[in-house]
């Protein structure tokens, strides 16, 4: 019989000051991070709404939750049958509502939200319920579903979880911490009181990208750490195992460079962006102000769409625009992802194959700056 449980308690780190990490790493990632916006600035509001969906895949990937991209863009689509493509698909609501929510102060509510809107549609009928609400229950990372006898950590009990949440609330507005440190701290302290019963990572890492918005890093970009996190993820845990045994510093120097890997290969989608509308002009060799030609312009903000959506947003009638997509999707520029006939969804396949791409190319960096 368990007549026992050791639990961890955090420690309070709104007056906390910070270990000094290397100050180059540091400057170097919030450089990098500052000039993908100078780099995008054409294509800037289109690459952020990516960026977003990139890092809810990648967050999703380190929960074990994955699927295609084009399960992706199907469920982007509206289509209800791939139940890691539609918690892909929350993943990024939740980032929105916390990012978007962020830009002066964070407040608990704001966290509680982006969670509710990560869980409300999951399977679970019992994570439904819990969507938006602080865990009242006793939880544990490893062990059995059951016991937490050989857990590899157990949080706080939960009646210490709100006064621990409101510590950290204090810390992340703070002015006086240099912003990456303060991300990193933030986020191993919040997988160390994992207030929720489920949806801990997710949140925790869209933590990372509000506390870089409200300090100005990326104030108009959510950056796709999670993709330099995934690549090896025995090493992410090991920092925050270190975290939790008062050692901060490992998880603060490798968000720095997690954060340069991102944005450097970031730039790099932003390039590709900027010459996309160009090569599919190319592509289709439609005349200039065809509905085709007039589509294009709308593929990178909107690279999954409907007709209907996409008339929405153009302001041409829908029979216009469907001639328009069909002469598209003759050419490969589009493609459908579902097969209903009414509401029918398409996405960009370029944009796309982007994700699979971009991934590739933060894991490949990630892996080199962690060996350099």
């Amino acid at each position: 019989m368990l007549g026992e449980i050791v639990v961890s308690l955090p420690p309070e780190i709104a007056g906390l000051t910070p270990p000094s990490a290397p100050e180059r790493d540091l400057a170097r990632a919030c450089w990098e991070a500052q000039d993908l916006e100078r780099v995008a600035d054409g294509v800037l509001a289109p690459l952020a709404g990516f960026l977003i969906r990139m890092e809810s895949v990648a967050s999703s990937r380190i929960e074990h939750v994955e699927a295609t991209p084009v399960a992706f863009a199907r469920a982007i689509g509206g289509l209800r049958e791939n139940e890691s493509a539609l918690s892909m698909v929350a993943a990024g609501v939740a980032i929105v509502t916390l990012i978007e929510a962020s830009s002066e102060t964070i407040v608990l509510e704001e966290i509680l939200a982006a969670h509710a809107a990560l869980m409300r549609n999951d399977p679970d009928p019992d994570e439904r319920r819990s969507a938006g609400r602080v865990r009242d229950v006793q939880n544990w990372i490893g062990g059995s579903q059951h016991s937490p006898r050989s857990a590899l950590y157990v949080p706080p009990p939960p009646e210490d979880v709100p006064a621990l949440l409101d510590d950290l609330v204090t810390f992340v507005n703070r002015d006086d911490v240099e912003p990456v440190t303060q991300a990193a701290i933030a986020h191993a302290q919040f997988e160390s009181i994992h207030p929720f019963t489920d949806g801990n990572g997710r949140i925790g890492r869209a933590l990372i990208g509000a506390v870089l918005r409200r300090r100005g890093v990326t104030p108009h970009t959510v950056l796709p750490v999670a993709s330099a996190l995934a690549a090896d993820t025995t090493h992410y845990f090991s920092l925050l195992t270190r975290y939790r045994s008062g050692d901060p510093l490992p998880m603060i120097t490798d968000l720095a460079l997690s954060v340069e890997a991102a944005a450097r290969e970031a730039r790099g989608t932003a390039r590709s962006f900027a010459r996309y509308e160009e090569t599919w002009r190319a592509q289709i060799g439609s005349r200039s102000g065809s509905t085709a030609d007039q589509l294009l312009s709308h593929l990178l903000a909107l690279p999954v769409f409907t007709v209907e959506q996409l008339a929405r947003v153009t302001g041409i009638a829908e029979r216009s625009v469907y001639r328009g997509v069909e002469t598209l999707a003759e050419h490969h520029v589009v493609e459908a992802v579902t097969e209903r006939a009414r509401g029918r969804a398409y996405a960009a396949m370029d944009v796309l194959d982007e994700f699979g791409d971009l991934d590739a190319r933060i894991r490949e960096r990630i892996t080199w700056l962690r060996a350099a």
